[in-house]
């Protein structure tokens, strides 16, 4: 969530999103306890005013946030930083010993099991009551901990502060908030200032403005969260004063100096109570409201936010809104995920240098035809698509072949990055095998397809997709007549150590997302910096790495960003006409090709009753033409093997722009305001 500037460590709400699983410390060996570094975290209870008029937050329950601290060695450097986690305990005192003793086991130790619950699931499912009122706990917890130990860092730092100097904070501390999730460090940085320091509201709000900073990462209705007023009083009654506080100040402020957007306020607001009986708090309106400066993450994403989703908010602040294209880091993903291709490449450009200069991989081009080159790059990549081929064995028991095309896809499964897609992809393509002679067949491009990625826990359609690929595959796989040349595979337990193996051996990868719903994503960085050819929409980053890597390169179909809302409004209207292969492949499905399980909810979705209230939201029939044209624009590339191995060292030679390092220095540079500080 943090970033101090004048400490050496880094202060984080949340490991690393590739390492999502559990907040609960584990006994590891480099996570370091830090007992001498406990803050209390309270929930519940009510405000007090006090006799000198200032107000303070009391009762409920208390918990104590645990610090631990990771070391983050650098590559080839002197130093290492911390990164800061936290645990979430009850003091012995909360153990009802009596309660105990009379057989009352779990009443006795009711506080204790509550702090384990917070850190048991990182975004713990909230279907129900319970789970949202565990979510933002979590949420909060994780923000009041790391707020005190940075407050409490800088005041050690500076033990003769008195009021007055708190207007140091900003330039000492950065807070960037990574989406919504972290929202309630705002009214949290508030009240610490305020209750527990001593500050104004006008002292406290500045300090709070010129260290927030906010990037937005979804322009999805469902991710950009709203909490209930209800549960948000309930659970923290002071951040809700705050809160209140900032809406008001915020629509004074708008019919004061911009008399013009009166009429916009509603949607402005960070408080919405326009359902009298769900009043909410909108998080993403009280991050930009808050926050110094807001980002998106890939340059078309970031025109969406100044032109769609807060286009009025740039009317107010035009400089507010700022782009910050995501990168990755080519240390973990080409010089240790892939050995056989960095040596080549090292060997080629004379240099191991771009390992933290990524730009001196434009070197490769002007060899883009060699071919002695090509030969090299052909065997390192083989070598990756054998250790696939074993773990996939490893894995699921499916011998495929590495001769084929593989054809990846692994990302969350969502119905906007349209795994479905791909799947119906699979299915025609089934079809039209079972379909061809024994001579037609052997014109075919042999191809594995491979998807992986989790599932929401309460995400039903998403598992319904998941469940078809594995039955699809079940089928395809076990055809005798098919499966020389065709194989699907659902990758199980996807995660950063699958991907490591999956990526390098990747020679087709599919970002296929509806165009202007993916904000950037990243695998698509990481597959094209392995020499993988991409299939995909003008969406996210895709945009750029096709401007880098060159668009004969990278395999485009689908709807733009501009045209899909008018698409929706067509579909409403009836005025859509599906293709006749779109048709073909769910009327495979539905005729029980593929088992008996009941489809037709799924295959509802593509057709009127989406759980999003309106038919194919997605845009899978009207891309599925485009999006097959392209396939086959894939197979006949793929037999050229000359062109297929220069399409793909284009592709790693245009992926310096998507280093994480470029992106952090631009994070430093232009928002947070802080310059490199080299160890001799």
């Amino acid at each position: 969530m943090a970033c101090d500037t004048d400490m050496d460590y880094s202060n984080s709400a949340l490991p690393r999103r590739d390492k999502k699983k559990s907040l609960k410390i584990g006994l590891i060996p480099w996570e370091i306890p830090r007992h001498d570094v406990v803050f209390p975290v309270r929930f519940f209870g009510h405000v007090e005013i006090l006799p000198d008029g200032s107000r303070k937050w009391v009762g409920g329950e208390v918990l104590k946030a645990l610090a631990y601290d990771v070391p983050i060695p650098g590559y080839k450097t002197k130093n290492a930083i911390s990164l800061r986690l936290w645990e979430a305990k009850a003091t012995a005192e909360d153990f009802n010993l009596f309660q105990f003793n009379d057989g009352q086991y779990e009443s006795s130790a009711q506080l204790h099991a509550r702090a384990e619950q917070i850190c048991a699931v990182l975004y713990p499912g909230d279907a129900t009551e319970e789970g949202k009122l565990l979510r933002l706990k979590q949420q909060f917890f994780l923000c009041s901990a790391s707020l005190q130990d940075m407050i409490a860092r800088f005041k050690e730092r500076k033990a003769d502060r008195v009021s007055g100097k708190w207007s140091e904070f900003p330039s000492k501390v950065a807070v960037q908030l990574n989406d919504t999730h972290p929202t309630l460090a705002i009214p949290e940085l508030m009240r610490l200032l305020m209750d527990e320091e001593g500050l104004g509201w006008d002292e406290a709000w500045d300090i709070t403005y010129r260290t927030v900073s906010y990037t937005n990462h979804t322009v999805l209705p469902e991710a950009l969260e709203k909490w209930s007023q209800i549960v948000m009083r309930k659970l923290l009654p002071r951040h809700m004063e705050i809160i209140e506080e900032i809406d008001k100040r915020f629509r004074e402020m708008v019919i004061s100096k911009h008399k013009e957007m009166e009429g916009k306020i509603d949607s402005m607001k960070v408080l919405d109570g326009s359902n009298p009986q769900k009043p909410v708090v909108r998080m993403a309106n009280l991050c930009v409201v808050s926050s110094h400066t807001v980002n998106g993450v890939a340059e078309l994403h970031s025109n969406i936010l100044k032109q769609e989703l807060f286009a009025d908010y740039v009317s107010i602040w035009p400089n507010k809104f700022q782009n910050k294209t995501n990168g990755i880091t080519p240390r973990r993903w080409l010089k240790f995920c892939n050995p056989e291709l960095s040596e080549i490449i090292t060997k080629w450009i004379k240099t191991d240098q771009w390992t933290s200069d990524l730009d001196l991989l434009t070197g490769l081009r002007k060899f883009a035809d060699d071919e002695k080159l090509h030969a090299e790059w052909a065997a390192a990549k083989l070598a990756c698509k054998k250790r696939l081929a074993k773990h996939v064995l490893d894995a699921t028991g499916v011998t495929i072949d590495p001769t084929s095309l593989f054809d990846i896809q692994i990302k969350r499964i969502h119905e906007y990055k349209r795994q479905l897609l791909n799947i119906l992809g699979a299915v025609y393509r089934y079809k039209k095998l079972k379909e061809m002679s024994a001579e037609e067949k052997q014109k075919v491009t042999p191809r594995t397809v491979m998807i992986g990625g989790k599932a929401f826990a309460t995400y039903t359609n998403a598992k319904r997709i998941v469940k078809l690929v594995n039955d699809v595959g079940a089928v395809v796989n076990n055809d005798p007549e098919v499966n020389k040349y065709l194989k699907v595979v659902f990758i199980p337990n996807y995660n950063v150590s699958v991907a490591e193996v999956l990526i390098p051996g990747s020679e087709l990868s599919q970002h296929i997302s509806t165009a202007g719903m993916e904000a950037s994503g990243t695998s698509n960085m990481k597959f094209s910096l392995n020499g993988c050819v991409i299939i995909g929409t003008l969406d996210g980053a895709n945009v750029e790495i096709r401007e880098e890597v060159g668009e004969d390169n990278f395999f485009l179909f689908g709807a733009k960003a501009d045209q899909v809302a008018g698409l929706r409004k067509d579909r409403e209207n009836g005025l859509f006409k599906p293709d006749p292969r779109f048709e073909e492949a769910k009327q495979l499905i539905r005729s029980g090709a593929f088992g008996s399980y009941n489809y037709e909810p799924l295959l509802d979705s593509l057709e009127g009753n989406s759980g999003f209230g309106r038919g194919d939201y997605f845009l899978v029939g009207y891309d599925f033409p485009g999006y097959i044209d392209a396939q086959d624009r894939v197979d006949a590339a793929y037999k050229d093997k000359k062109k297929w191995i220069k399409m793909s060292i284009l592709n790693t030679a245009g992926s310096g722009k998507f280093s994480s390092d470029r992106t952090i220095a631009q994070y430093a540079k232009e928002i947070w305001d802080i310059k490199p500080s080299p160890v001799a």
